[in-house]
C-alpha cells in the first residue's frame, strides 16, 4: 500500500457535465448517492448523507445523523413530507448506501424501494408498511415521470460485509449489521425519452443488462481500482458498452468518511486507487469513442446533453 491518495487537480477537465437547465437532470451528492429530477417529480438512489467517520465505522456504532440528512434536504428543497420526492432506492445495503435510506424515505414522503434486505432497513427505522416497496429482477416501477427498471446485480469484490439483512436493523448498530443484500442495476427512464444506467457497486452480472439500453452510464468505481486490468475490461463491458452508452460518468469515487460539507476528496490509495480506474477505463473511452466525466457534488447536471 502506498500512502496519500489520488490528486483530483489534474483531473480538473473532467469535471465538464453541463448545469442542467429546465429539463430533468442529475444532482450527485457522493458515493452514489444520485437525485434524478425534473422539478415535478424526482427519485433518489441511496441518500447516504450522515457520512460518520472511519474511527466510528471501525470502532464504533453507527446511526443515521438528522443534523446532516436535514441540512441535505433543505439545500435541496426536499425536507419535507409533501416533496417531489417519489422514491428512494439503495442500489444495496451497506451502510455507505443505505445507512439513511428509509430515514430519507420518512422525511420525504417518498417509499423506499428494493429487496428484502433494504425492507428490513426500513423496518428497523420505523418506516410503515405502505412505503416500503419490496421489488425483484426484472420489476418495472412508474414513480410519476420516471421508470426505473431492476436488473439483480452483485457487489464489488471483496465483499467485506457478504449475506443478506434477514431482520430489521434498529440503530445504533455496528457497520457489519448492513449486510450487502440484493445487489441492483437500475435502469432510469424519463418520460422525455432520456435514459441513464445507475451502476451504483463495480460489480456485474454476466449478460445481465444484454439488450437494455441507457444513453448514459453512472458508473460506480468503488474498489476498481485495485483489481486487475481483466476485471476493469470485462466491467466496462458488461455495462457500459452492453447497454450502448455513449458518456460515463463515474460515481463511488469520493472519500465517504468526509462530511458533504467539505470539498470531496478521492479516497486513499489504502483502499483504492482511482488513479488507475482512470488510466484503464480512459483507454476503453478513447478506444469506443465514449465520454468519461467526472460529476460535481451539489451541481444539477445535464448529461445528456453532452451529445447534444
Amino acid at each position: 500500500m502506498k500512502p496519500g491518495r489520488p490528486d483530483l487537480g489534474p483531473r480538473a477537465a473532467l469535471f465538464d457535465v453541463p448545469a442542467a437547465g429546465g429539463g430533468p437532470g442529475v444532482t450527485f451528492l457522493g458515493v452514489s448517492s444520485l437525485l434524478f429530477d425534473d422539478g415535478e417529480h424526482a427519485v433518489l438512489t441511496d441518500g447516504f448523507f450522515s457520512r460518520p467517520s472511519l474511527l466510528r465505522v471501525g470502532l464504533g456504532r453507527i446511526a443515521p445523523d438528522a443534523a446532516r440528512i436535514g441540512a441535505v434536504l433543505g439545500r435541496l428543497g426536499l425536507d419535507d413530507e409533501g416533496s417531489r420526492l417519489r422514491a428512494v432506492v439503495p442500489v444495496h445495503t451497506h451502510y455507505d448506501h443505505a445507512l439513511d435510506s428509509a430515514v430519507v424515505a420518512r422525511r420525504t414522503g417518498a417509499a423506499l424501494l428494493g429487496g428484502e434486505s433494504a425492507a428490513n432497513v426500513g423496518r428497523g427505522a420505523g418506516l410503515p408498511a405502505d412505503r416500503i416497496r419490496v421489488v425483484g429482477p426484472g420489476a418495472q416501477v412508474e414513480l410519476g415521470s420516471f421508470t426505473l427498471t431492476f436488473v439483480g446485480s452483485a457487489h464489488c469484490p471483496p465483499d467485506r460485509y457478504p449475506g443478506t439483512v434477514d431482520r430489521p436493523v434498529v440503530p445504533p448498530v455496528r457497520a457489519g449489521a448492513y449486510r450487502c443484500g440484493e445487489a441492483w442495476s437500475v435502469l432510469v427512464a424519463h418520460a422525455g425519452g432520456r435514459t441513464a444506467l445507475v451502476q451504483g457497486s463495480a460489480g456485474f452480472v454476466p449478460g445481465a443488462l444484454d439488450g437494455l439500453r441507457a444513453d448514459v452510464a453512472y458508473l460506480g468505481v468503488g474498489q476498481l481500482g485495485v483489481q486487475d486490468e481483466s476485471y476493469l475490461r470485462g466491467y466496462w463491458t458488461e455495462t457500459v458498452a452492453a447497454v450502448g452508452a455513449r458518456d460515463v460518468v463515474l460515481i463511488h469515487w469520493d472519500d465517504f468518511f468526509r462530511p458533504l460539507d467539505r470539498p470531496l476528496r478521492a479516497l486513499p490509495y489504502a483502499g483504492d486507487d482511482l488513479d488507475v480506474t482512470l488510466r484503464v477505463l480512459g483507454q476503453l473511452a478513447a478506444e469506443q469513442q465514449v465520454g468519461l466525466h467526472l460529476p460535481t457534488v451539489w451541481r444539477r447536471e445535464d448529461p445528456w446533453s453532452l451529445r447534444s
